[in-house]
């Protein structure tokens, strides 16, 4: 064995159950395509509502509202009144929790090939 010493990181926290469990939720409503589509939508064009949201679409504007009702529980959207009409936006802050814990994956994993990686080179 070499005596090396590779300057070591910090291993990064283990994610907490509750932390996983929202970015469970933001995964599976990502994973269908409807929903990814609405999401992009969403960002791109701010507040819309359903009609504007199936303008275009063969999907029927019962299928969307379900879709953004799965949106709306993983935390992804919301909807706001606007007199008579409802109005959905995007929320980013779950998103940006589920990237969070995407990076601490990839963190525990680039650990994970360093020590690897120093043991194959010992």
């Amino acid at each position: 064995m070499s005596n090396k010493s590779e300057p070591s990181r910090p291993a990064p926290a283990p994610l907490k159950a509750p932390a996983l469990r929202k970015s469970a939720r933001v995964f599976g409503a990502l994973g269908d395509e409807t929903r990814l589509r609405l999401v992009v939508a969403l960002c791109a064009g701010g507040a819309l509502s359903i009609a504007q949201l199936t303008a275009g679409t063969q999907i029927s504007r019962q299928a969307v509202t379900k879709h953004l009702q799965v949106l709306a529980e993983a935390g992804l959207v919301r909807d706001l009144k606007s007199g008579r009409e409802r109005l959905w936006e995007f929320e980013p802050a779950q998103l940006d929790q589920a990237r969070q814990s995407l990076d601490r994956i990839a963190q525990h994993w680039d650990q994970a090939l360093l020590r690897l990686q120093a043991f194959v080179e010992d």
